[in-house]
């Protein structure tokens, strides 16, 4: 899959370079020099290797961050496009400092790459980071203009962000769905157990999913896919599909200037096939929710979203689209992300029996060996929640975060013009020698003393700030009670002396090589928490 994906862009790296071309004779002939983005010195000649180059703003005379040597036209393009972009980003911040001003084309990019910088960026400039440039693909459901991830922050993005946590992803939201939590829980446990007592493989990300889309299709729209009818898989693999593209989606926002100079549109074929797949999908559950008979005995998210879209009075004006796209979003970071973090941790489990060993006396000391682990016993494991937070650092789902600075500002005693690109690199900062002690190691035991979490942003998995993640705390539930349902209930065996820990290309994080175990169940007697009552 990584020889597929590293092909994929290279393929797609000649593609830009004969864009470049088109665009570099574009140039030449017609473009007028009165451009905003022609104030921005970027296009400089590559320096020598063992120097940085120090830039101006040419419009206010501000020394801006350091500049590594770049490309001749394409400047820093070619650390963005390479198959694992952020170890690429993290080895130039390594030479070069953690505060860097890049440039794509003569787009400029602030790339951050330590805690102190996070730190400093997301509490004294929150607010000129919350906002989103305008979407490339108006129509598509994935990067269109009906987003809720990518939206400005304005009346929209409060509006939606306030459905979520109350439906769904608050304190009351959750408590009221812990049963179908639960429920699906054991449904996973069941699912691996019937694979272990066949003695079959188990492909744990395979598995994981299903828990993930399943809890939050069941507690979002009341209902989830059916594996009998071929629905699951579908959903399943469009969720597959969605992953893969978010790189391409990066790329489409950073060349959108070059490319609409040359009438390109890049990727827009695969990115309208997916949205066109999750419309028709979506509309289908739309419909089926608006002519269910029992429409008052439990509201869900996605009955509370069509009030708002009938109702003419409402807060906020929505439409199809906007609750559709959200539910794209939903399925991507709700499912999907949850699933590979739990593939790494496992991975990372099996690598290191002495953690294995030690969760295992945890778990069995607070729940003995009669029942299923529950949500409700995670804050009374605190290894559990270490192994969480520890494999979050190490593999966090998008070690990438883009913002855009709304407005010029200072920053470390350095000028940031406006509409500049931010790029936070969330695996860099969480691998940071200066705030984490062997930081390249899997140590969960660090997070037991009480000073780790009192570092301020060194832990942005989930990002921060404004903008950080509102299912957060739903992320860890689901994390942490489907690990500890395997760490408790099973033996895992894998081929060879250690899980392959090497990362495959794309946008998120996910496995090269995806984690397949035999299970042995630990005890011969089914676990079962037979007193939650299954909704």
């Amino acid at each position: 899959m990584a020889t597929m994906i590293t092909a994929e862009f290279q393929s797609c790296f000649i593609f830009l370079l004969l864009c470049l071309f088109s665009l570099l004779c574009y140039s030449l002939l017609f473009r007028k020099p009165s451009s905003r983005r022609d104030a921005y010195d970027c296009d400089l000649p590559p320096s020598p290797p063992s120097q940085h180059t120090k830039l101006k703003d040419s419009q206010v005379g501000r020394d801006l961050p350091q500049s590594p040597p770049s490309l001749p036209i394409i400047g820093h393009l070619h650390h963005l496009i390479s198959s694992l972009s952020h170890k690429s980003l993290q080895k130039l911040s390594s030479k070069y400092g953690p505060l860097l001003y890049l440039s794509i084309f003569n787009f400029p990019v602030v790339l951050v790459s330590s805690a102190s910088v996070a730190y400093e960026i997301f509490k004294a400039h929150d607010l000129n980071i919350s906002s989103r440039d305008n979407p490339p693909i108006d129509e598509s459901l994935l990067v269109g203009s009906s987003v809720f991830v990518g939206a400005p922050y304005g009346d929209y993005w409060k509006f939606m962000k306030k459905l979520l946590v109350t439906k769904l992803l608050g304190p009351q939201a959750l408590e009221q769905s812990r049963g179908i939590r639960a429920d699906e829980l054991e449904r996973f446990y069941r699912s691996l157990l019937d694979k272990a007592m066949k003695k079959e493989s188990v492909e744990i990300g395979k598995e994981a999913t299903k828990l993930s889309i399943n809890s939050i299709c069941r507690m979002s729209m009341g209902r989830s896919f059916s594996e009998e009818s071929g629905e699951a898989e579908r959903v399943r693999g469009l969720v597959t599909e969605l992953d893969g593209l978010t790189k391409k989606v990066l790329l489409v926002n950073i060349l959108r200037w070059p490319l609409e100079k040359l009438g390109i549109s890049l990727f827009k074929k695969e990115i309208m096939y997916v949205s066109n797949s999750f419309d028709e999908l979506l509309e289908r559950i739309l419909v089926e929710h608006e002519e269910k008979p029992d429409k008052h005995q439990f509201t869900d998210l996605m009955d509370v979203l069509l009030e708002a879209y009938a109702d003419e009075n409402a807060e906020h004006k929505i439409t199809r689209n906007h609750i559709k796209s959200l539910f794209v979003e939903l399925f991507l970071g709700g499912t999907d992300t949850s699933a590979q973090t739990i593939q790494w941790i496992m991975a990372e489990i099996i690598n290191n029996p002495n953690i294995l060993e030690r969760l295992r006396e945890e778990i069995d000391s607070v729940l003995g060996k009669t029942r299923l682990i529950q949500e409700t016993d995670l804050p009374n494991l605190p290894d559990l929640q270490s192994v969480v937070k520890e494999g979050l650092r190490l593999h966090p789902p998008l070690p990438l975060m883009v913002r855009t600075f709304q407005r010029s500002c200072d920053m470390k005693g350095f000028y940031i013009p406006e509409k500049t690109t931010l790029v936070v690199n969330a695996y860099a900062v969480m691998r940071d020698p200066t705030s984490w002690e062997d930081p390249d190691e899997f140590k969960p035991e660090r997070f037991l003393r009480q000073e780790e979490e009192r570092r301020g942003l060194n832990h942005i998995a989930f990002g921060s700030g404004r903008r950080g993640c509102p299912g957060s705390n739903l992320a860890t539930i689901i994390i942490g009670t489907a690990v500890g349902t395997m760490v408790q209930c099973f033996d895992l065996s894998i081929k060879g002396d250690k899980v392959k820990m090497d990362e495959a290309g794309g946008l998120n994080l996910t496995m090269a090589h995806p984690l397949e175990c035999t299970l042995v169940p630990r005890t011969n007697l089914p676990f079962s928490n037979l007193q939650v009552q299954s909704l």
